[in-house]
């Protein structure tokens, strides 16, 4: 259990990455970079520039795991300024990888395309060419002069043995792969619900997972993250895990997130005022109780936690359904009005 003296760390993850956007069921349709990131809306960012900018009024320092393979396709190199102004912020910027863009390195990726079942799943590569996919991220973080990757973190959180050994291989130290309520392999080795454990030599920081609900014998898992979670539900499961002894807890998020599109091209949102008021209760909070919590990058944490043997247990927390049907409800309900909104603003068309 916690003590006073021992704050329990949250790390609020941002997926940052862009789109293929059908890309490879219709070659008509081109991939999306930028407006995937920065998503405005009359003119001003509601995605990356709104959480930049909620974090620096609450001085919460995040982690942005920033996707790189995609330079494969953009070669105008659009994630540089963004992964640069990100580290200029002082948050920190670690790995994220989705092997489907290196697709757009053959001249005949779309046949190739239709004929990868697991395109986008790193964990169905063999461990040397995992390899090659972190080391392109390690060089392309050079080349955007940012201090190299300590953490990674897969795609889609796809996961195997052989990513952990490639991880190992390339020294990467950390990572968070793992959400089990988002993707799981099945092995029980890999069902991890919260804490630190070490896999092939990595340490792994799974995004929180917990029972939301439970009657009789079916129960549900969900993982934390800003647009599937309520404020209510988020600040219960932050309490219990301190409570619990759980010493870091880790949220996902994506920019996107926080505006609704009616595009494929992100040229059409309006902003989602839901998931924004989630994040700002969220970082308040951790700025009214920064004696019990401390809002920090992952590797941060990491560096400052024990080793995995001295971690607390696989510890699965529990929800309330007095939190999941409030949270339910307003999702379906502000879903319809968005939808709405966005129907008479712009009707019918939905332009790529």
């Amino acid at each position: 259990m916690n003590t006073a003296s021992q704050r329990t760390r949250v790390c609020i993850t941002i997926d940052t990455e862009f789109s293929i956007a059908g890309a490879f069921s219709d070659r008509s349709r081109q991939p999306v970079a930028e407006p995937l990131v920065w998503c405005n809306v009359e003119g001003r960012s509601q995605g990356l520039g709104f959480l930049l900018d909620t974090f620096r009024q609450y001085g919460v320092q995040a982690t942005f795991f920033v996707e790189t393979q995609q330079r494969y396709h953009f070669k105008h190199d659009p994630m540089r300024p963004i992964a640069q102004q990100i580290h200029a912020e002082g948050h920190e910027v670690q790995l994220h990888t989705h092997p489907c863009w290196k697709l757009f390195e053959d001249p005949d990726w779309w046949d190739k395309s239709r004929g990868m079942k697991h395109r986008d799943d790193i964990s169905k590569y063999s461990v040397d060419e995992a390899v090659g996919l972190i080391k392109q991220g390690i060089e392309t973080f050079r080349e955007w002069q940012i201090p190299a990757p300590k953490a990674f973190r897969s795609g889609n959180l796809n996961h195997g043995p052989g990513l952990y050994q490639a991880l190992a291989q390339c020294g990467i130290p950390y990572s968070s792969n793992i959400g089990v309520a988002i993707y799981s392999n099945g092995e029980p080795d890999y069902t991890l619900y919260s804490g630190q454990h070490e896999r092939h030599g990595v340490q792994e920081f799974p995004v929180l997972s917990f029972s939301d609900w439970k009657i009789g014998p079916k129960r549900n898992i969900k993982s934390l993250t800003i647009a599937g979670s309520s404020f209510a539900e988020t600040r219960d499961l932050l309490e219990k895990a301190r409570r619990e002894g759980v010493p870091l807890v880790v949220v996902l998020t994506h920019p996107f997130e926080f505006v609704q599109n009616h595009d494929l091209g992100f040229q059409q949102t309006r902003r989602n005022r839901l998931t924004q008021a989630r994040l700002r209760k969220l970082c308040e909070f951790l700025q009214q109780n920064s004696d019990r919590f401390e809002a920090c990058g992952l590797v941060a944490a990491a560096e400052a936690s024990p080793a995995a043997a001295a971690a607390p247990a696989n510890i699965l927390l529990k929800g309330s359904l007095r939190h999941a049907l409030p949270r339910m409800a307003a999702q379906v309900v502000y879903h319809w009005f968005g939808r709405k909104m966005l129907a008479r603003k712009y009707g019918n068309d939905k332009r790529a």
